[in-house]
C-alpha cells in the first residue's frame, strides 16, 4: 500500500511508471525471456543485446527447442555476443530443465542458482521479475545507485557493502514488487544515475540522496586500484591445402569454448612474429609450415586482457595436422567459413580473407 511505502519507493516507482525503459522482455513476466535476457545482458549493453534477443528468440523459443538444438546451432546464434561460455550454460541449463524440473524453469532462488550459469544476481532477477517473489537482483546500477543514496562508504564489492545494499534494499522494498523495483533502480542506474555525470537534477530521488546532498556523486560507489590491462602479441594461421583453409574447434572448458579458429598463440620472450607461428603450429597440429604474407593486424580486448594478433598466409612443409590441443580441426573452402561460429577476431580474419578473395573492399 503506498501509504506504508519509504519515500525512496514512493519517487522511484513512480518515475518507473512514467519512464520505464521498453523492453522485449518486459512485455509479459515469462521467466524463459527474462532469463535468455539477463544472461545476455551480462556484460554487455542493453542496445547490443536487443538484437541478439530477437534473433535468439525467432531460433529457440522455448526452452524444449533450445534443448533440443545442437551446441554449434547455439554458439552460432550467439556469434558476436561475446563471452560464449554464457551461450553453452543457457544450453546446458535448458537441458537440465527438461531432465530434472519437467520443463518448468524453477521459481525458487535455490533451483535456479544449481542451473549452469544462473547465479546469484540472475537467480534474484529471474526470482522477482517472473514470479514476483522479494528477492534482490544486485547488479552494477543497484550497487551504484544505492551506494550513492545512502551514501555507503565501503568498496562496493565488499562483503560489508553487500550486506549494506541487502539491508536499504530490504528496509525500502514495497512487499510484492520486488521485480518493479529492481526494474526501476537498473533503470535509473542506466539512463540517470550513470557511473559518470549523472543528471542529478533530473533524478528523482534526488532530494533523498545522500550523495548528492553531501556532493560525493563521483566518489559512489566506492571502487578499488585496479591492475594495469596486459597486452599481448599473438600470432594465426591461415593455412591452405587447394582450395581449402584448415581450421580448429577450441576445447569446450576454455576461453571461447567450442567456437572455431585460426590456429596460432601468443609470442614468446626472444621470438619473432613468424618464429612464433612455427612453434605455436607445431605444438598445436604437429606439423610444419612455410610462414608467407600478411594477411592483416587486429585488436581486441577481452576481460581481463588486450591481443594484437598478426595473421599470415601459410602451406604446410611437413607433416599431417592432428588436433593436439583442439577438439576438432576441419579443411573447409573459404565460403563455408561462415557456416562455423567463430569469436570476433577469428570472423575478421574470416571475413578479410573472403575480401581477398572477392576483390572487395572490408
Amino acid at each position: 500500500m503506498p501509504g506504508m511505502m519509504t519515500e525512496v519507493a514512493i519517487r522511484l516507482l513512480s518515475w518507473y511508471a512514467q519512464n520505464g525503459r521498453s523492453l522485449p522482455w518486459r512485455e509479459k513476466r515469462d521467466p524463459y525471456p527474462i532469463w535468455v535476457a539477463e544472461i545476455m545482458l551480462q556484460q554487455t549493453r542493453v542496445e547490443t543485446v536487443i538484437p541478439y534477443y530477437r534473433r535468439w528468440m525467432e531460433c529457440f523459443p522455448s526452452v524444449q527447442e533450445l534443448a533440443a538444438a545442437e551446441e554449434q546451432q547455439v554458439l552460432q546464434v550467439w556469434e558476436g555476443l561475446g563471452y560464449y561460455r554464457r551461450a553453452r550454460n543457457l544450453h546446458r541449463a535448458a537441458q537440465v530443465i527438461i531432465e530434472e524440473f519437467e520443463g518448468q524453469i524453477p521459481s525458487d532462488r535455490t533451483s535456479l542458482e544449481s542451473l549452469p550459469g544462473i547465479g546469484a544476481y540472475t537467480a534474484g532477477a529471474i526470482a522477482s521479475m517472473a514470479f514476483s517473489q522479494d528477492e534482490m537482483a544486485l547488479d552494477g546500477n543497484l550497487r551504484r545507485v544505492l551506494a550513492r543514496v545512502f551514501d555507503i562508504e565501503v568498496p562496493a564489492r565488499s562483503p560489508q557493502a553487500e550486506r549494506r545494499f541487502k539491508d536499504v534494499w530490504r528496509g525500502n522494498l514495497p512487499p510484492g514488487k520486488a521485480g518493479d523495483f529492481n526494474q526501476a533502480l537498473m533503470d535509473l542506474g542506466a539512463t540517470i544515475c550513470t557511473p559518470r555525470s549523472p543528471d542529478c537534477a533530473g533524478c528523482p530521488l534526488g532530494e533523498v540522496c545522500l550523495a548528492e546532498k553531501f556532493g560525493l556523486q563521483e566518489q559512489r560507489p566506492v571502487g578499488k586500484n585496479r591492475r594495469p590491462v596486459p597486452h599481448y602479441l599473438v600470432t594465426a594461421a591461415v593455412i591452405r591445402r587447394d582450395d581449402k583453409i584448415l581450421i580448429a574447434r577450441r576445447p569446450a572448458d576454455g576461453l571461447l569454448g567450442g567456437m572455431w579458429e585460426f590456429p596460432g598463440g601468443k609470442l614468446e620472450p626472444g621470438e619473432d612474429l613468424q618464429t612464433c607461428l612455427q612453434r605455436e603450429i607445431e605444438e598445436e597440429l604437429a606439423v610444419l609450415v612455410q610462414v608467407g604474407q600478411p594477411i592483416g593486424i587486429f585488436h581486441h580486448a577481452y576481460t581481463h586482457y588486450k591481443i594484437t594478433l598478426h595473421a599470415f598466409e601459410c602451406v604446410l612443409s611437413a607433416g599431417e595436422p592432428r588436433p593436439l590441443h583442439a577438439d576438432e580441426i576441419c579443411w573447409v573452402t573459404g565460403q563455408q567459413l561462415a557456416d562455423f561460429p567463430m569469436g570476433k577476431v577469428d570472423r575478421l580474419i574470416s571475413t578479410q580473407i573472403s575480401a581477398v578473395q572477392t576483390g572487395s573492399n572490408v
